[in-house]
């Protein structure tokens, strides 16, 4: 007995000896280490090569000049467009958030309930998804345009029609409107995953306890779905941020559809080529969505913990 016990003890410490083979390093190497450096050379390189660049005066060819906060006070205190398009992200996200958000969440309700044509209503919703929004873009031109576009066309408007897309008080609203299409299947998407993972004795307790419908998803099914918020509040954060294609497939990101995104793009690709000047936007960018995201996931994180 004593003689297997110590066979037994030195297998089990060759076993805990075993070393990586050079098979293994190359596969280690292949599956962790080539996506972490694609990881730093497209992301963490540019986003830490903006955040020097933003303290510097640079046009891209000639020589690099220390500026300090220079770019950061001129952002703030002489440049006429950026704070018109700091409300316009912000009217964004709100947008987002508050409506197409929900009503993808609403959409996703009706169709876990077994609605007749569930299925095509699914893939209906769905299908803007798989489009880029200069695509949706260049659809709203085709809807909204002022010369032939179909709602002038059905408003028989031809004498005076409306210009959705160049009156600074309307372009906006039409933009969200088109980029909430795409939003709402996304986000509909999602939540009927989730959805479809809720243990459906949860609600049969509930209806046992004389939970109605609405008692049942707000108390029961929803907090249930809190992984499935925390990836569609990250989502809806970056989509209204990042907005950019829209509105640049309309008009170029002016007269009235003014983004943080556009002014970078202008700046550090346009005729001025002040790059530093537009890194520093890109900062400012930056620290809004990380501001966003941090603290929603913050705040879930610490309401999974207390749970």
């Amino acid at each position: 007995m004593r003689s297997v016990a110590l066979k037994t003890a030195r297998r089990a410490g060759r076993r805990r000896s075993r070393r990586f083979t050079r098979r293994d390093l190359a596969v280690l190497v292949v599956l962790l280490g080539i996506p972490v450096l694609l990881d730093i050379v497209i992301i963490w390189g540019p986003t830490l090569a903006s955040i020097g660049l933003s303290f510097t005066s640079w046009d891209g060819i000639g020589d690099i000049h220390w500026v300090g906060g220079e770019n950061y006070r001129n952002l703030v205190d002489n440049y006429p467009p950026f704070w018109p398009a700091v409300r316009h992200n912000l009217l964004w996200l709100a947008f987002l958030g508050l409506i197409a958000t929900p009503f993808g969440l609403l959409l996703a309700v009706l169709i876990d309930r077994g609605v007749r044509f569930s299925r095509f209503y699914q893939s209906t919703l769905y299908m803007p998804v798989v489009l880029s929004l200069a695509v949706v873009g260049f659809m709203a031109q085709l809807i909204l345009g002022t010369d032939q576009g179909v709602v002038n066309t059905l408003l028989d408007n031809h004498e005076n029609p409306i210009d959705w897309l160049g009156d600074s008080d309307l372009n906006i609203w039409m933009m969200m409107l088109a980029a909430s299409w795409r939003h709402t299947g996304y986000v509909m998407i999602l939540y009927l995953a989730g959805l479809k993972s809720v243990d459906p004795t949860l609600k049969e307790a509930a209806a046992i306890d004389g939970a109605n419908a609405r008692q049942t998803f707000f108390r029961v099914v929803f907090p249930t779905l809190r992984p499935v918020n925390v990836i569609v509040g990250v989502i809806t954060v970056i989509e209204s941020l990042r907005a950019f294609d829209i509105v640049y497939a309309v008009n170029k990101g002016r007269n009235g559809l003014e983004l943080l995104s556009v002014l970078i793009t202008d700046n550090v690709i346009g005729e001025a080529s002040r790059i530093g000047f537009g890194s520093a936007i890109a900062v400012v960018l930056l620290a809004v969505s990380l501001g966003f995201i941090v603290t929603f996931l913050v705040q879930e994180l610490r309401g999974a913990r207390d749970r």
